[in-house]
């Protein structure tokens, strides 16, 4: 029965694609305790790499060494394992919306499951717990445009940042919940906001 679990194990891991993560309730059929241990068997082994306390990665291995999915899919497929909601913060909701070209060695994503970090080889991908506000938007650029824009932070906004703000709602209006998500953003951004999307008509 145990050899046949690892087969199983072996061979679901194996079909898979790279950068797909594994947990034990990837295994959800299996004993808990028995998947734990085969998970740190295949890590030692070199079939999956471990990321975090009970989440693994099937890295892809070059010559150049490990390649890992950018931390966006990683957090992605993190968050759906644990039915939870996630959003970038920080440099990366910058670099994301194209407010910064610089890829942040160190991700931050809030979440509304468990405050974690995830090491993908030299970069650490950080999981923190947000508060359920941050996850009321219903549009999708709204509330990473918002965590953007906090990052940058009131008296550091360009006129780059602007110009900024409206092509980004221009390229994504969000007509259907934009009323309901501007309420949530803070007064400064929602002013700010409000100002773009109002040159933008003007012009």
């Amino acid at each position: 029965m145990e050899q046949a679990v690892v087969q199983k194990m072996r061979t679901k891991i194996a079909r898979s694609k790279y950068g797909e993560v594994f947990m034990v309730s990837s295994f959800p059929k299996f004993n808990v305790e028995y998947v734990t241990k085969l998970l740190a068997v295949f890590e030692k082994e070199g079939i999956i790499t471990r990321i975090s306390k009970g989440i693994y990665v099937k890295a892809q291995k070059t010559q150049f060494g490990i390649l890992y999915p950018t931390a966006a899919e990683i957090v992605a497929e993190v968050a759906k394992r644990d039915h939870a909601m996630i959003l970038p913060t920080g440099e990366t909701a910058e670099n994301m919306l194209g407010f910064s070209t610089q890829v942040p060695m160190k991700s931050c994503f809030l979440t509304s499951g468990t405050t974690r970090d995830l090491k993908l080889g030299d970069r650490t991908v950080t999981l923190k717990y947000g508060v359920p506000r941050n996850f009321a938007f219903k549009g999708k650029l709204m509330p990473i445009l918002v965590q953007a824009l906090k990052s940058i932070g009131e008296k550091n906004i360009t006129e780059d940042d602007c110009k900024r703000v409206r092509s980004l709602l221009s390229e994504t209006p969000e007509t259907a919940t934009f009323e309901h998500d501007i309420l949530l953003a803070p007064v400064w951004i929602r002013q700010l906001i409000m100002n773009s999307k109002q040159q933008d008509s003007d012009e």
